[in-house]
């Protein structure tokens, strides 16, 4: 890939989101390593971004994912650019990418953030056997698939066949390639913050808390894991909880609980998990990689999941960092914030190696290299 063109249907600048965030930071690494011009809708700040070309070049409306007036705009500006690569986020647009394809010749790849019919079945979305027929084929057709987490791409060759060769590995990145070094200075300023004493331990999620899994998952430290620390006698704590649209149900709901704090949203999230001991990741249901889990570990901070938050992590690099617990065990769950929330226990360097972001574009594009158009 030496000059791409990548679509990406919805705003993601400024990001808000953990897949905004993985859309973001993507197109501005890849944008310092080739000449990458990105199209998209309205919404998104052209002024942030600083490696690439951003082109207001999608409609707002959702008939943009069935406006076929896009394959002539976009055959024609393939041409006129003279690109060799376009880059597909998500699959959802896989039969206009066809038809560019057609007219182009150019090679076309699907970056997908998680075997999509699997997450809205999980949701319990009455169409995900629609979705499934159609992301399939898509899999199948497409010249090759950028894939976050190594479950969806062992899924894609195993279950569906798909080619592995063309199954190329793409995970959330972090831009430390080290521990930081000021999370004593991020904790202080948080305790000031909060008024959260000397001896507490800080406990934190954060995620956009409109979001179904993690609605679930901040009920689940409400109503499971929050009265259970509650009973281990010794063990002072606050758990922080940060993100926008947290529903009324919830706020009432952290009503009498004296050791949780709703921050809201804020602009300091970075600081907010570099001051915490441990990061909860209660999640039951949802798809992909938890980004925040990546950043979390990255930051030095010990992660607590249950074994579906888990997925789409390359464990083995992230040694004692990562605690994984069965699904629904609020006992276990419990317990192993108690026993981890006062280790001092380094993230492996092999950590960084994986997941840092100029070392995830330069394997990307090597992996690339041997990508073909396949014939219609």
């Amino acid at each position: 890939m030496k000059k791409v063109l990548a679509i990406a249907p919805y705003s993601f600048l400024p990001y808000h989101s953990g897949g905004q965030k993985f859309i973001a930071q993507f197109f501005h690494h890849l944008g310092s390593k080739v000449n990458l011009t990105v199209l998209s809708v309205p919404a998104n700040d052209i002024n942030l971004a600083t490696t690439y070309q951003l082109i207001h070049f999608l409609k707002e409306a959702r008939s943009r994912y069935y406006d076929s007036s896009l394959v002539k705009k976009i055959s024609a500006l393939v041409k006129e650019g003279s690109y060799d690569t376009v880059i597909w986020e998500h699959p959802y647009y896989w039969w206009l990418a066809k038809k560019v394809r057609a007219g182009t010749g150019i090679t076309s790849i699907i970056h997908t953030h998680n075997i999509e019919y699997q997450r809205f079945r999980s949701m319990g979305k009455w169409w995900w056997p629609i979705l499934e027929h159609y992301e399939r084929r898509a899999f199948k057709e497409a010249d090759g698939i950028f894939f976050i987490t190594p479950e969806d791409k062992q899924f894609a060759i195993d279950r569906w066949k798909i080619e592995a060769p063309k199954c190329i590995d793409l995970p959330f990145g972090i831009d430390n390639n080290s521990p930081p070094g000021d999370r004593d200075a991020c904790r202080k300023m948080i305790q000031e913050k909060h008024g959260i004493g000397e001896d507490e331990r800080i406990l934190f999620f954060n995620g956009l808390l409109s979001y179904k899994p993690n609605i679930d998952a901040v009920n689940a430290i409400i109503k499971d894991i929050d009265p259970k620390l509650e009973t281990r006698a010794g063990f002072s704590y606050r758990i922080l909880i940060c993100g926008k649209d947290l529903p009324e149900a919830q706020i009432a709901a952290l009503n009498g609980r004296k050791n949780i704090i709703y921050a809201g949203f804020t602009s300091e999230i970075d600081s907010y998990c570099k001051a915490s001991d441990i990061l909860l990741n209660p999640v039951l249901s949802g798809g992909g990689i938890k980004t925040k889990m990546v950043e979390a570990i990255g930051y030095g901070t010990t992660v607590i999941s249950t074994t579906t938050g888990a997925i789409g992590i390359y464990k083995n690099a992230c040694g004692e960092k990562l605690v994984i617990v069965p699904d629904n065990d609020w006992d276990s769950f419990a317990n192993e914030i108690v026993n981890n929330s006062s280790k001092e226990i380094t993230t492996p360097a092999a950590y960084y190696q994986l997941y840092n972001w100029q070392n995830i574009i330069d394997n990307l594009l090597q992996s690339t290299k041997h990508l073909t158009r396949q014939p219609e």
